[in-house]
Formats: C-alpha cells, structure tokens, sequence
C-alpha cells in the first residue's frame, strides 16, 4: 500500500470513527466500559484481527472482544459489519454482536473493540477434531441442516459471505453460528491486504483463479457470489462427514488452487448417505450455472433429516436439537439495508438512523431489550413450537412477565406494526387467548389466515387448530388435516406432530397407526418436544410399533429433562403407576415441574401425589412407632403388636391409593 492510500484511508476513517461515536450517543449501538471486563484472555488471531475472551463484570459467562490490526484503515468495513450485524442480531445462527468498548492505549488513542457473543465449542474444525468419533449421522445432518438454513437467510437478505470455512463457523452449545458476514474478506480487499497463506484456498471457488480476458483483451476478475456461497458449503458438508479439513494431506499453494480449478474434489467417505454426497457434489461442480441454490441445498438436506431414521436415544450429550435450527419461516423486518457494502457514508447513516436498536446486554438486565419488540416477536414464535395451543397464553405471559414488559404496551406495538407475518400471527394469539384484552375468536381466525397466506409456519398450524376445533369458523378437520400436511411438507417438525395425531385419533383422514408412529418419529428426530413424548406413548401402547417400555420411558424422561411440561406431567405418573420405577418423590418432583408451567391436570394430580405422600408418611410413622416397642434386649411385647402382621399388611405395602390410577396417558387434555 503506498503512503497516500494509506493517508486516505486513515482520512477518511475518522468520518468512519465520528459515526461511531454518533451512535454511541444516540444509543443505536451499546457501548460497554472496558474497566467492567475481567480475565480478558486472548484466544486467537488472524491477518487483521485478534480475538479475546473476557467475563462482564461479575458473570462467570463469556463475552468475546474483537480487536483489529490497523483499526483506523478498516473502519468503513467494520461500520458495515455492525450494520449487518445488527439488522439480523435475532438469528440464531449468526453470532450476537453486543455493542462496542474501547481501550486506553499508551499514546491516550482509543483502541475499539466489538463486543460480539462467545461459542464455547470454538471453531467447526476444532468441535470436530475432538467430538467427531461420537457424532452420530443425525448430528452431523443436524450440522449441515443449520449451516445450509443461516446461509439461505443470508441469501434471502441479498448478502453473500465470500469466505465460509471451518474457521469462521463457530459451534456454541451444539449450535452452528457465522462468526461474521465476510468482514474478513472485505477488509483484505479494500486494504489491498495479501493473505500470506493458502490455508483456505480448498474452500474458494476456484473459478477465482480462472483468469479470463474481456474483449479489449484485458484480464477479468471473477467476483464471487452466490453460487461461490455454494460451493464453499459442499466442502463444509464434506468435512462434516469426514471430519478432517479437505486436502489436509496436501501443501495448501499454488499448485493445489490450480488442481482444484481442473476440477480436483475430495472422495466420498464409507457410509456417507448418497443423498448427501449428492448434495455436496453438486454444490462443488466446477461450473457455477450447475451448481444448485442455497434454498436447493436446504431442501435437499431436510428431505435426508426427515427420513433418516435415529437409532441411538441415548446419545443425549451429542443430539443436535433441531429445535434451535432456526426456522426459515420465522420471518424478519423487510427493512435490512440492500448492497449495503457498496453504499456511500452518508445513505449507510441515513439508513441506520432510522433503526431503533436491538442489541441485547447479555446477562445484566432483561430492562435492556424492552424497546426491542421485533426481536421479542421472533423469540416468542420461537418458545410456541413445544407447546400445545391451549399453553400459549402462559407461555407468553411469562415471558413478557420475566422481561418487565407490560402487556398492553406490547399489544399496542402489535396494532401499529403489522407488516410482518410473526406479528400478525401474535397478535391473532392475543385475541384467540384473552392476553390483555377479550377473547375474539373471529378476529384471531382472520388474523391466522392472514399469517397462514404469507406461507408461516405457526399460522398455518395455527389456522389448521381453528379449522380442527371450531375456533372462529366451522369445524372442518378435513382442512386442518390439509393444512398440518402443508406445514410438514415444509419441513415444520412441529407440523409432523399435528400430523401424527391427525393418523393417531383420526382427524380429517382414516386411523393409520403406522403413519401415526412414522410421524411422531420424524418429529422427534428433529427435536421437536411434544413429538418425543408421543412416540415414547406409542411405544408404550404399541401404536404403530412394538410394546418397548423402557424406550418409553427414556424418550419420557428426555423430553422432560429438556422442560416440556407434557412429559414431565408423564413422567410423573410413571412414577406414580409404575412398579418397576415406583417414586411417589419423584412423581411430586416431576408433577409439580409440569405444574408450575401452567400444565392444569398437573395442577389437579399434584394435590393427589402430596395427600397419598402424607398417607404414606402416617404409614410409616406407624411402623416407627411400632419398632420402638422393643425392649432394651430386642425383646418385642407381642401381647400388644404382631410384627409380622404389620408387616404383611396390606394397608402398608399395597395402599388401594398408592395403585389407584385413572391410567398412563389418558387424561383427556393430554391428546385433544
């Protein structure tokens, strides 16, 4: 770089650097002291950046600090950087950015850092260098699955990556997350900053190093797209299936990205599914016009999620929830800023101060987001996937309630903002369920309609439960089986349940407790809760399947380990009816988990459990009592008490209330 490029640049990032600032002020972007921070560790570096890890104050969760090499030449493309970043903060799949912090240096310059979120698993290449022999085929399916969604909702947004690999795809909590948005690629390319290694040239496309020439003969550089996005995926779907980096046995130079432009790939690895090794052949044929689309590649692979069967229920440690796949139907505000990398200073200011921001201050208060009302909608859309219809107004309430959000502030936002279908769709839920105003079934029904017309998910399920239940309209299952069909077909787990209780209890279409089972399984598969505990009921009364109750009662037992209330309430009467498992301490312990989620005939069965505790108690305070009649030699005053008698009684050790039961899984309310 010669000295007056580098003179403009630092020029004009003080304009840069002043929108910074600006920002801060108006509150757009969270600004966090650095003297707050503790234990900062460095925890890797790159061409232009440094990356910490440190704690808030006294949190013992971590924050990521992002440093950059040369901080005032690459301004303009962090500023970017923030701006996509904010715009999609809400998206699970894409790293949270927080805010920014500065520190002191020696020559009293400030030094900005970006305060992004943390992935505890690091890297996709490092999860799967240490977690890779214990990876299931639905784990890794799981992996593919939600890399291939982040990257559709990127392109649905008009923005292209340019530079995924193993590196930036980071893993928190089992979780896929970007680790930025290409910023690593733009600044290099503003900065005339050479990468010094080949390290990622097997995840380019290597139509970049195809040198074509224009008619006046002069050499054409290829711009990467889409298409690039694409290829790129293959190899990380490749490595999810290998576990290693492509090519890891070759000198990552020159020779290999002339290779790989003549059309070099890597092999199949044994027992990889041939629908996936067709799906990642395709993304990676050396013609662009050939390759498939990102929504292609999405498709392609839940069609392989959703028939692959899981056989190892035990592999808890590993599952992948699908549920925190983020469901491309849960749509977002249309206002993200278009080509944002190719606006001026001034129309990128414009724009983002028309934004209200939406970062979230992790773990200090929840206050912090309550101007965040779009990001809330989404995150409760989010929660209604493991519940059943009638639990929604808890489930909502709650969690406003947990945010200090008064409820009809939030209903007022929903009046005024009902351009986005997750609005629409909550806004009908207010109605259905009474949340802060009566209940209008008639307008909750147009509202679901609406919601279910922009192709999203809940509110087709949402419009199919009307139609199922007479809510709003006239009773038509026929239409609800229709429209639980259409949301599976879409790939909603949540749609597969409704779906499976339709062949289940013959709702719209005839009793098929095969397809009933397969449904239930395919749900479960995708994490979905309420599947789960479904198919642990039809292994329990061989619906569709083979009486297996020890598979019954693990697939019980997880879906309550992982909260949902319907399993815990099962569980509980397990404990309860069961012999072989018998814990009338637990059956309280699990009941009064279902109950305190709003789950009534737990409510109801809890007051059962402690009076028959009690009764259990008073039983053996008697038989105490008894064994205290002993004399000082062991003697026992047998005129007065029989021991044996007590203890062959029946009073204690078959209680008529401890074997009463209406029966596992038929409570009404359970299946309606």
């Amino acid at each position: 770089m010669n000295n007056n490029t580098e003179i403009k640049a630092i020029g004009n990032s003080n304009e840069w650097i002043n929108w910074i600032e600006k920002s801060i002020t108006k509150k757009q972007i969270k600004y966090y002291d650095y003297k707050h921070f503790n234990h900062v560790q460095e925890i890797g570096f790159g061409s232009i950046e440094k990356v910490y890890r440190a704690n808030w104050k006294n949190s013992h969760n971590y924050l990521v600090l992002k440093s950059f090499f040369n901080f005032n030449i690459v301004t303009k493309e962090i500023v970017n950087e923030i701006i996509l970043q904010h715009e999609i903060n809400f998206h699970e799949n894409i790293i949270r950015f927080y805010g920014i912090t500065t520190e002191n240096q020696s020559d009293n310059s400030n030094k900005y850092l970006l305060v992004m979120e943390y992935a505890d698993s690091g890297t996709l290449r490092k999860y799967l260098s240490e977690h890779f022999e214990h990876l299931t085929w639905n784990n890794k399916l799981n992996l593919a699955l939600q890399l291939a969604n982040s990257i559709t909702y990127l392109h649905d947004k008009e923005i292209v990556h340019r530079d995924l690999n193993s590196h930036n795809v980071l893993i928190h909590k089992n979780i896929i997350k970007l680790a930025d948005l290409g910023l690593s690629k733009r600044i290099e390319e503003s900065s005339n900053i050479q990468s010094k290694s080949f390290e990622m040239v097997t995840y380019v496309d290597p139509q970049i190093f195809n040198k074509k020439r224009d008619i006046n003969n002069q050499i054409q550089l290829y711009s990467l797209n889409k298409k690039s996005d694409v290829y790129s995926i293959g190899i990380l779907l490749w490595e999810i299936s290998s576990g290693q980096p492509p090519f890891c046995n070759k000198s990552y130079d020159i020779n290999l990205a002339m290779e790989l432009s003549q059309g070099l790939r890597e092999k199949p690895i044994p027992n990889t599914p041939e629908n996936y090794i067709n799906i990642y052949t395709d993304c990676w044929n050396n013609e662009p016009d050939n390759r498939p689309t990102i929504k292609q590649v999405f498709t392609r692979l839940n069609t392989i999620v959703l028939d692959f069967q899981q056989n190892d229920y035990n592999a808890d440690i590993h599952q992948l929830s699908n549920k925190q796949l983020v469901k491309s139907n849960n749509e977002v505000p249309e206002n993200i800023i278009n080509n944002l990398l190719h606006e001026e200073m001034s129309q990128i200011i414009q724009n983002f101060s028309k934004i209200q921001i939406k970062e979230i201050e992790p773990l200090i208060s929840s206050n912090l987001i309550k101007n965040n009302f779009e990001q809330m909608v989404n995150e409760i859309i989010l929660l209604l996937e493991d519940i059943e219809i009638e639990m929604r107004k808890c489930k909502i309430v709650n969690y406003l309630n947990y945010r200090d959000i008064a409820l009809q502030e939030i209903y007022n936002w929903l009046l005024s903002n009902q351009n986005d279908s997750n609005s629409v769709l909550l806004l009908g839920a207010f109605n259905h369920h009474g949340i802060e105003i009566n209940v209008n079934e008639q307008i909750a029904f147009e509202l679901y309609q609406n919601a279910a017309n922009s192709e999203n998910i809940f509110g087709i399920i949402s419009l199919g439960y009307c139609y199922e239940r007479g809510i709003g309209t006239s009773i038509y299952r026929k239409k609800a089986f229709e429209l639980y069909q259409k949301a599976t077909n879409l790939g909603s787990a949540y749609g597969m349940y409704n779906l499976g209780n339709c062949y289940m209890d013959g709702i719209g279409t005839f009793v098929n407790d095969q397809k009933a089972f397969e449904y239930f399984q395919k749900s479960a598969n995708l994490g979905n809760l309420l599947g789960t505990c479904n198919l642990g009921w039809c292994y329990r009364e061989g619906i569709g399947t083979n009486i297996d109750n020890q598979k019954a009662f693990e697939l019980c037992k997880k879906a309550a380990n992982l909260g949902n209330y319907l399993a815990q309430y099962d569980l509980a009467l397990i404990y309860k009816d069961e012999e072989a498992v018998m814990d009338i301490d637990q059956a309280i312990y699990w009941c009064k988990k279902s109950a305190e989620q709003g789950y009534k005939s737990a409510q109801y069965e809890l007051d059962e459990l402690n009076e028959l505790n009690d009764e259990l108690n008073d039983e053996l305070n008697e038989l105490y009592d008894a064994d205290e009649l002993y004399d000082s030699d062991g003697l026992y005053d047998s005129d007065e008490y029989d021991l044996d008698e007590l203890y062959e009684s029946d009073e204690l050790h078959e209680s008529d209330e401890l074997h009463e039961s209406d029966g596992l899984y038929e409570s009404d309310e359970l299946y309606e």
